[in-house]
């Protein structure tokens, strides 16, 4: 074979064997690519809260913005957008429409009105997300319209039995609450919005629960607070002026309240020796430190933390498509997580929540 045709065999071979390199890359880079993590999916959590100034409400939101976080993974990032609904129906129904044209796919909503989500629910199924709402359960009938709504909170029955029952163990042990020694234990109410479904049966359960357990009461006075802090220091001032020392058991529907009481106590210069035996509903941080302290007789632990962890779960199994029978819903709808009493033997156990 002459030069001419060996240089044409050696080009001949180089090019075969640039054609089988080249192929052979295209296959690797192929394989490469199917072995590529898959694209990252963000979950979108819309969050409406009645009042971002409520104190229970807060904490539950706190503990919920870091369970997102807990259950990312890295296929999925979780992001949390809070809104306030600014105590009006109106302002929390254009907050749910913000989200939703933002994007969002799962909405947590507590509603200002639990007699009042037709707005909320109309949008969230014209787009298909999924609602949780959490603290204030709606009517049954606006649940039952679409299977893709669900509810996470607590029986507010429970709670009032359990303060009746911290309060009448409290009295049978301290003779000194019945001051004036006539048998009978003088009380006065502070409740949340009137007409408020947990309100009512916080307080009906709580002083049926005291007259169960053989306390004799006799009521002075029910006042509304609003769930709030500073109107019950108000609404307790007024109360005191009315009937003073007469007042020997203040039963409060949350915390915040009890603690307004408490403070119209102290700015009255009322000594502790001469002051009601205070009782409140929630466990809050501040409302735990007022047990520490002394001030506050006795309240009921309302799970926030549990709350919280149950709406992050099941916000990530809606956007996951997941099956929910592992949260043994009630009518596949609800989820109540139970109330838990505080008492000087179990007190430590939720100061280190």
């Amino acid at each position: 074979m002459g030069e001419n045709g060996m240089a044409g065999k050696r080009r001949r071979g180089w090019i075969l064997t640039a054609v089988l390199l080249a192929g052979w890359l295209s296959l690797a880079l192929e394989g490469c690519a199917g072995r590529q993590a898959p694209q990252k999916r963000y979950l979108r959590i819309g969050v409406v809260m009645y009042d971002v100034n409520d104190t229970f409400l807060s904490e539950l939101i706190a503990c919920f913005r870091e369970d997102a976080k807990s259950l990312q993974t890295e296929e999925r990032s979780i992001n949390v957008t809070v809104r306030d609904g600014e105590k009006s129906q109106r302002t929390e129904d254009s907050c749910v429409e913000e989200l939703i044209d933002g994007g969002c796919d799962v909405l947590c909503v507590n509603l200002v009105d639990r007699t009042a989500p037709s707005r909320i629910i109309d949008m969230a199924m014209e787009r298909d997300i999924p609602i949780i709402f959490f603290n204030r359960e709606p009517v049954k009938e606006d649940l039952a319209q679409w299977d893709r709504m669900y509810y996470v909170g607590s029986d507010p029955e429970e709670s009032g039995v359990m303060q009746g029952e911290l309060a009448a163990d409290y009295i049978r042990s301290h003779s000194g609450v019945d001051r004036n020694k006539d048998g009978v234990i003088q009380y006065v109410l502070l409740e949340g919005e009137p007409g408020h479904q947990d309100a009512i049966i916080r307080t009906e359960s709580a002083v049926s629960t005291l007259t169960r357990e053989g306390v004799q009461l006799e009521k002075l006075s029910r006042q509304i607070a609003n769930w709030n802090r500073a109107q019950a220091l108000t609404k307790m001032s007024q109360m005191m002026t009315q009937y003073g020392s007469r007042i020997e058991l203040v039963l409060a529907n949350n915390d915040d309240m009890a603690l307004g009481a408490i403070d119209a106590l102290r700015q009255a210069g009322i000594t502790e020796g001469s002051r009601p035996a205070v009782f409140g509903i929630d466990g809050t941080k501040e409302g735990l430190q007022a047990i520490v302290d002394g001030t506050m007789a006795g309240t009921v632990y309302h799970d926030k933390e549990g709350q919280a962890m149950t709406m992050a779960k099941l916000a990530a199994a809606l956007y996951d498509g997941e099956d929910l029978s592992s949260f043994h819903l009630k009518d596949w709808t609800y989820c109540y997580l139970p109330y838990q009493k505080v008492t000087p033997e179990n007190l430590e156990k939720f100061l280190e929540r």
